[in-house]
Order: structure tokens, then sequence, then C-alpha cells
């Protein structure tokens, strides 16, 4: 399926739909790698064609760690898509990222055990450059669609990305401190892996719904706070993504859309059949 939707929107916890988007249809795919998340909400918003998919479900029924990272991302690629806006709660590491901020990092740091992180194996061997592993083109945008909307955006920063779906002990939220971490989420450096692999641009909006349990206060924070806080967060995230999806479609300038060029290391020839016709919609220009 090929609906050439350009624009892709992943929302995380308490962004389960995006408001604004009119003639709205429904996509179930179906990917070589299973079943995304949910289906796809695909319509027009601020004039462009655009794909809503919630992370978690919109009933946020799946864990961090039972995501199918693959099926999600695979399935934006089958809908045409050049550009992932994703957003995400976080936790905070650092005093001055303060609840309610919108942050956009631009590294990563791996604490996952259990998950599987690329398209490729069973005969066919690439290795991505990863290096600044957000595009730095979409983060541009949506920086300045942050004052656009009125919403300050704070960029750059490392986000932890841990196993879960346990927070963090003490211990752990002091080690990540002491390494110089600024956020803690649970899901975003899958999905920045596999777009890589999938030569989509992605960048992250990080919104920040309290500190982390190093925090002296943190024991006063209550459900209701969080939940308080990720509707005002989902309220500031769609302002943002509203202005720059209004932006969007720009040149690509960035190296996303050629990353597999120097990255296969099979003769693709060779490879197995099966492999080469499950990666096919990625593999084409190549093979």
């Amino acid at each position: 399926m090929r609906s050439d939707v350009r624009i892709g929107i992943v929302g995380g916890s308490g962004l389960y739909q995006m408001a604004g988007i009119t003639d709205m249809e429904e996509a179930t795919l179906d990917t070589p790698f299973g079943k995304p998340s949910d289906s796809y909400r695909i319509g027009t918003l601020e004039g462009k064609k655009v794909a809503f998919l919630a992370r978690h479900h919109r009933n946020h029924t799946i864990l961090p760690s039972e995501l199918n990272f693959r099926a999600n991302i695979y399935g934006f690629k089958q809908l045409g898509v050049e550009w992932i806006l994703s957003a995400s709660a976080v936790g905070s590491l650092k005093e001055e990222l303060r609840p309610l901020d919108v942050v956009l990092p631009d590294q990563f740091y791996d604490r996952t055990k259990s998950r599987i992180s690329t398209f490729f194996g069973n005969g066919i061997v690439a290795h991505v450059s990863f290096g600044d592993p957000v595009c730095h083109v979409l983060s541009d945008v949506i920086g300045a669609a942050g004052s656009d909307a009125g919403v300050p955006v704070k960029r750059g920063g490392t986000y932890v990305c841990m196993e879960g779906p346990q927070f963090s002990t003490k211990a752990e939220s002091n080690t990540y401190r002491s390494w110089g971490m600024d956020l803690i989420g649970m899901t975003n450096l899958q999905e920045a892996k596999l777009a890589r692999e999938a030569e989509i641009c992605y960048s992250t909006m990080a919104l920040v719904t309290d500190y982390d349990c190093w925090h002296p206060d943190h024991d006063s924070v209550t459900v209701t706070d969080i939940i308080k806080n990720l509707t005002m967060n989902s309220e500031n995230a769609q302002k943002i993504i509203r202005a720059a999806v209004k932006r969007l479609p720009v040149e690509r300038t960035c190296k996303c859309g050629t990353s597999l060029q120097h990255a296969i290391l099979t003769d693709l020839k060779k490879a197995p059949v099966e492999t080469r016709a499950k990666l096919e919609l990625i593999l084409r220009k190549y093979v």
C-alpha cells in the first residue's frame, strides 16, 4: 500500500489522537514484521496529508517492551512517509529541565535489553551511520514550529532509553545524572534506529512530565499531577506538530534519505530471496 503520505506523527503517552485532522480514514496495515500498534489515521492537517499512529494503541494497551517497533516504522514506509514527528513523555534528569518543558534531544543512550532494533539479519547485513541519531533538518523545523506556536522548545540533550516498564531506582537515576544524561524514557531509541534504516527523517519531542526519582520532591508527585501534566503536554505537542506540518515538507538536505547507500555489506544478488522480498520496500533502489 502506498498512499503517498509524506508526514507521519507518532503519539506517545497522553497523545492518542491528533486534533484538527479532517477527511480522516483509518488504514489497518499488515507488514512483513507483523501488525503495527494501531491503525494509522490518515487525513489532512494544515492542508497536508498526514498519518497518525498511537504508539501504545489508542487505549494505551501496549507496554514499551511489547511494542512492535519494526512494524510501526515499516507501516509508515508503506504509506510513503519521509518525515516522522514523534512525541514522547519523559522524566527529567536535570533540575533545569522542568515539568511541562518540551525538549528536542539530539543524542540517545541505550539501556534496553530485549528489543529488536534493526530490519536486517537473516542473510542481509547493513550498518547505518548513527552518530547523529535524529534528523537535524526536521529538528530545525520543529524548533521553528515551537516559536510559531508560542511554545518554548529547548534544543539538545541526551535521552536515556531504559527497558521498563518499571521506573528507575534512585541508584540508576543518580548514575545517569553523573554521566551527564538529561532525559529518560522507554521508547524513542528503537524508533530512531529503524527510521534511519528505512531512510525516513526522524526527530522526537520529549515532553517532560516530572522529575525522575533522583529529585527530592519526586515522592510528592501524585498520579493526578502526572495526568494533568500529560494533558497539558499533549496540548502543547499538538500546537507544535500543527505548526511543523505547516512548514513541511522542506528539501531533504540531510543524509537520512540515503542512509543505506554505503551501509549494505551483503551482495544483494546473493542474498536469500525470502529476506530480499521482506525488505523489498527498503532495498528496492539498491537492488
